[in-house]
């Protein structure tokens, strides 16, 4: 590989935006995506990797292609270390999420409650500047508590996070959108909420909150029709 290229390839991968290493197997040619001049065909090669996240060949006139593609790391940022939290930590490594918890109560956010979960102890208008939420991350608040769960869902609306998710009752939430409203936010924006938080699989206990959630976080990062969005009391359609 030519400096240039892993130059690039490495500045792409440290600003976590997604970008495919293409390689002609004939003569080890390679190209970037997006960035270099390709056929349109190698371009919809290099979207479908992306999408798939699996690596392959394309034949193109005759020549073979090696399509390499590079993802950020898909994350889970939750605010508030309480026990859906706790039975979320499990779930998500095995469905390829990296967790981190924030919640500036240390009490809560321990390496015992939660062993082997990245956690932040800072203030969730702090911790998301530091975490910096980008497409391939989701963001779901589960304190109840407006100081936390606020200043959280303002910093997510204002990224490209996949998914955002927030817990309580639809009349929580209507109190929820008032205040968003007041920090600027219009309804296009905080449409993009799943509140109440995951799928409706009449969930009680922390662990099918915590499953109903992860199964509408991996919904949403697969692109499936999720239905239309809850009515929120007193907000117009």
């Amino acid at each position: 590989m030519k400096a240039s290229t892993l130059a690039r390839l490495q500045a792409e991968r440290a600003a976590k935006r997604p970008v495919v290493l293409l390689t002609r197997l004939s003569d080890g040619a390679q190209l970037l995506w997006p960035g270099d001049d390709m056929p349109a065909a190698l371009v919809e090669a290099s979207k479908a990797a992306l999408g798939s996240e699996e690596a392959g060949n394309v034949t193109l006139a005759d020549e073979t292609w090696f399509v390499h593609p590079h993802n950020p790391p898909l994350r889970i940022i939750v605010v508030g270390a309480v026990h859906i939290a706790q039975a979320m930590a499990p779930m998500a490594a095995p469905l390829g999420f990296a967790m981190v918890v924030v919640d500036p109560r240390r009490a809560f956010a321990s390496e015992e409650r939660l062993p082997g979960v990245t956690l932040s102890t800072d203030w969730p208008d702090e911790a998301m500047e530091a975490l910096a939420p980008d497409a391939r991350t989701a963001v779901v608040t589960l304190t109840h508590d407006p100081k936390l769960d606020d200043p959280a869902l303002d910093a997510a609306l204002k990224s490209e996070a996949f998914y955002i998710g927030a817990l309580g009752s639809r009349r929580t939430h209507a109190k929820r959108i008032a205040r968003l409203t007041e920090l600027g936010h219009n309804a296009e924006a905080m449409g993009r909420i799943h509140a109440p938080v995951g799928l409706n699989i009449e969930a009680i206990t922390a662990p099918e909150i915590a499953l109903s959630i992860m199964a509408e976080i991996v919904a949403a990062r697969r692109g499936a029709a999720l239905g239309a969005v809850r009515p929120i009391p007193g907000v117009a359609a």
